[in-house]
């Protein structure tokens, strides 16, 4: 998780909460009204009259009012985009809106049982960062109130992510131990494979198309088995357009690049020898490995960055279980429409 201060506050604003209880219902006659009987008009349950509830807990609400006034707040004079979008696009905007409030909403509350919050001295820290990104505090100001914003809502905001911040820093922390052993088992792993492979795409093919390729495909690994030059047969039969005219080629391929059961067969497959058929959502496949390599640098001087990238590891996995069971506890719940 990276530390808030590195954020522009421009982009803090996106996280705008405000000062809305649950279940905020927007005024007949307001801008906001209506801007929410506008996008309504695309996407149904915004209409502020139903005010539908978007999340759910057993500790607070978000309505279908309190998102269009995060709209209005956040976008200032951009918020008239809103109704150029299409109604899927626009849906899709709303729900990720909906989610993202709710589990800030359900990350203060947190802080607040567990009795963090930010200091005057770490939101101030934060701001003297902003100055000096924007070129100076007036400059800053300047680009707020351009932006239709009061100070007293950054420095609001600042604050609660910081908060936010901090009770994750101790949260996560109790989660996160990464030993000498981890570290060694990493550096000794496999970190980049070359391979050259042969494609046949099945994609939009029907069931007997697909058995007729599997065939051709068996064919073609029957010929490079017996000896056949692999990269002039994938020259020759290859679909795939990024390694075809290179006899198949993909040099040191980072782990984690190509699809699960294409990186299996690379990576279990001995080197040398030529894989089975496989099959990924592209089509058929055969493999041969021609080299698997791991760290050539020394553990010295890799070992700090590879304990950096474990600890981060481990504490996304962290934040994830540590947001699943808060919202177990709260009956937490976003509302699909």
């Amino acid at each position: 998780m990276k530390r808030l201060a590195l954020l522009p506050v421009f982009l803090l604003l996106l996280w705008q909460c405000g000062q809305q209880q649950a279940g905020v219902k927007l005024q007949k006659g307001t801008p906001e009204y209506d801007l929410g009987k506008t996008l309504s008009e695309k996407v149904t349950y915004l209409d502020p009259d139903q005010n539908a509830v978007l999340v759910s807990s057993n500790e607070f609400n978000v309505t279908a009012g309190e998102i269009v006034e995060t709209f209005y707040t956040n976008m200032g004079n951009r918020v008239d985009q809103l109704k150029q979008l299409d109604s899927t696009r626009l849906n899709g905007f709303i729900q990720q809106t909906a989610q993202q409030l709710g589990e800030k909403k359900l990350l203060l509350s947190a802080a607040k049982n567990a009795n963090i919050s930010a200091t005057d001295a770490e939101v101030d820290s934060v701001l003297q960062m902003q100055y000096q990104q924007l070129g100076g505090k007036d400059k800053f100001e300047q680009r707020i109130q351009s932006m239709g914003v009061s100070m007293d809502l950054v420095k609001e905001q600042i604050h609660d992510q910081l908060t936010i911040q901090n009770l994750l820093d101790q949260k996560l922390a109790e989660r996160t131990n990464v030993s000498e052993e981890d570290i060694e088992q990493a550096y000794n792993n496999i970190k980049t494979y070359t391979v050259r492979h042969i494609l046949l795409s099945t994609q939009g093919k029907s069931d007997s198309a697909k058995q007729a390729i599997h065939d051709k495909m068996a064919s073609i690994l029957e010929r490079a088995r017996n000896g056949e030059d692999f990269g002039k047969l994938a020259k020759e039969y290859s679909e795939d357009p990024g390694s075809k005219d290179k006899g198949g080629l993909y040099k040191d391929v980072e782990i984690g690049t190509m699809v699960p059961p294409f990186e299996d067969a690379a990576l279990n497959t001995p080197i040398g020898k030529i894989s089975d058929i496989v099959e990924t959502r592209y089509g058929y496949h055969i493999i041969k490995v021609v080299d698997r390599k791991s760290e050539t640098k020394p553990l010295a001087a890799v070992h700090d960055s590879l304990k950096t990238s474990l600890e981060q590891s481990q504490k996304n996995n962290a934040y994830q279980d540590y947001m699943s069971e808060l919202k177990d506890q709260t009956d937490f719940e976003v509302h699909q429409f």
